[in-house]
């Protein structure tokens, strides 16, 4: 089910990465609910919530890294 708050992602989300990371979770996670909604448009089993989880994190990843334990933003350069 998509995410309305910030404060509605699960623990894992909330406790480990920025809050500008959060969003890109968020944002992500319900636009994936939204695009794989019928199971034909998922990859093997997944679940519809599994789909979207492993989306946002995708997503996250694209712009964030874990250094040392800490979610930290990539640099640019």
């Amino acid at each position: 089910m998509p995410y309305k708050k910030l404060t509605d992602l699960p623990d894992s989300v909330r406790d480990n990465l920025p809050k500008h990371a959060q969003e890109i979770y968020q944002a992500a996670y319900n636009s994936a609910w939204d695009t794989y909604k019928s199971a034909e448009d998922r990859r093997g089993n997944a679940t519809r919530e599994e789909t979207a989880h492993r989306v946002a994190w995708s997503a996250v990843k694209e712009k964030y890294e874990k250094q040392d334990e800490k979610w930290v933003a990539k640099s640019t350069a």
